[in-house]
């Protein structure tokens, strides 16, 4: 009879070598961040997977003369106070970098626990950790309560056949993300390509014309932007008539939810109306837009790629007519002056900028779904329901 894998409850303090934090040098001192070639992490940054180049660098002087603390690579990162959206994401250093002072950085001990398994086992138990937290309005996490905070622990190998499976379906979701990154940066180069710099194909033999935004070419004209869209407000749908469905809920901030019930068909272009402002969205089906956002219910001389390429240019903020709550009025912005290309042109781009966009967006589908089965894992493996010894 095989004996059952042995998970050990262990304070984190006993799997790290240390667990410590970072600090903040001084912000009067220019000579502590200009020329910075140092990675200084704070936690907005952490997002529960390897780092990137940080937001910020600190110099040499910084590192010399502060309390500020050089982390090798393979520290882990967690955030120990913070919002709910910010309080104990996570991240792993790639090279030696520094942080902030509300990042607690933990790097373990090789010979006791595998440093991608601690990550994974440290995540697995975020909602213990938040239950702990202490404070009022902005819950913390201590030094101390985290050295004390116990992780399930297997044997080394079972660990790092663990982090071996888990780390794969993140490995994808990273390599899914840098392509979608990519695909979209070539849309939208397409677009500047084609409709801002007008070296669209044929262009060479292509005359142009004066006009009030300049010469523009023959057989475009100047509009105004409600010739290639025209925005309308979202509508109301009170948490009580919701029900779960497949049909996504657009707020101004992005999906907010599922409904079973659409009420306008894809493709759409929606942007925020109230609350948040300037962000733009190219939804792919059919969708409930709420009130908060602006939805687009006509294209009268626009393909909605095309459309969504324009609205996506402007500067929406600079619109801003409220106080305290920030709003777009959408009368504000429909007489503005644009250059509405002849359709055909349009259609081409709605074809070669499409096909890179329904890339992006199955790439898109393929991360939540390996997001969601690596979540499913993530507490099995840990529990040990999941015989790995084998694999």
């Amino acid at each position: 009879m095989k004996v059952p894998t042995i998970f050990l409850e262990t304070a984190i303090q006993d799997l790290c070598k240390w667990v410590s934090a970072g600090s903040t040098p001084l912000r009067s001192r220019a000579d502590f961040y200009d020329g910075g070639t140092i990675d200084w992490y704070k936690t907005g940054e952490l997002k529960d997977w390897y780092l990137g180049a940080a937001n910020e660098r600190i110099t040499e002087r910084a590192l010399k003369e502060t309390s500020v603390k050089l982390f090798p690579a393979n520290t882990v990162l967690m955030a120990m106070y913070g919002d709910g959206k910010t309080i104990t994401s996570m991240g792993i250093l790639r090279a030696p970098a520094t942080t902030n002072q509300a990042c607690s950085a933990m790097l373990v001990d090789e010979e006791k626990c595998d440093q991608r398994f601690f990550f994974y086992a440290l995540k697995g138990r975020r909602d213990l950790l938040l239950k702990v937290a202490s404070g009022g309005a902005q819950r913390n996490l201590s030094g101390k309560l985290i050295k004390e905070f116990a992780l399930p622990v297997p044997p080394l190998p079972v660990q790092q056949r663990i982090a071996g499976i888990l780390s794969a379906y993140d490995e994808l979701i990273e390599n899914n993300q840098r392509r979608i990154k990519i695909l979209e940066a070539m849309a939208r180069g397409l677009y500047r390509e084609w409709f801002v710099h007008f070296r669209f194909p044929g262009h060479e033999n292509h005359p142009r014309i004066p006009s009030p935004l300049g010469e523009i070419p023959q057989g475009w004209e100047l509009g105004r932007l409600d010739d290639v869209l025209v925005l309308q407000r979202g509508f109301d749908l009170p948490k009580s008539a919701r029900i779960e469905g497949t049909i996504p809920i657009i707020a101004a901030t992005g999906m907010t939810g599922f409904h079973d019930k659409a009420k306008i068909k894809a493709p759409g272009v929606v942007t925020g109306r109230s609350g948040t402002i300037g962000k733009v969205m190219y939804v792919h089906e059919d969708f409930w837009p709420l009130n908060t956002a602006l939805w687009v219910k006509a294209f009268p001389n626009a393909e909605p790629l095309y459309a969504y390429y324009v609205l996506s240019s402007l500067d929406l903020k600079q619109f801003n007519s409220g106080a305290a709550v920030p709003t777009l009025n959408r009368n504000d912005i429909h007489g503005l002056k644009t250059v509405v290309p002849c359709r055909d042109l349009q259609r081409r781009f709605q074809v070669v900028a499409g096909a890179m966009v329904a890339q992006s967006r199955n790439l898109e589908l393929q991360t939540q779904n390996l997001r969601r089965t690596r979540d499913l894992l993530l507490p099995r493996l840990l529990a040990g329901q999941i015989d790995v010894e084998a694999a």
